[in-house]
């Protein structure tokens, strides 16, 4: 994500922010309904990120939420699926 905020700041100051903002707005979304996202790998979700091109995936494991990473939407999945159990 610090990379995501680098880059997109160097583009446009604020962009970066409203970045970090949207994935913020998609943990707590995640946080409040976790179920909300259909099962895509094994146990794990994922979670599209308004206006970036970026995916959150998270898995719920004794009612709490796990997050295992943001990852841009070009990115090869087995770079997420490697932290899954």
């Amino acid at each position: 994500m610090a990379e995501a905020f680098d880059w997109y700041e160097e583009r446009l100051a604020g962009l970066g922010f409203e970045f970090l903002e949207q994935v913020a707005l998609v943990q707590q979304q995640v946080e409040q309904n976790p179920l909300r996202h259909a099962v895509i790998y094994r146990n794990v979700r994922r979670a599209l990120v308004r206006k970036f091109p970026y995916k959150v995936f998270y898995f719920i494991e004794e009612n709490r939420v796990h997050l295992i990473g943001v990852v841009h939407v070009k990115r090869h999945p087995g770079f997420w699926q490697k932290r899954v159990k």
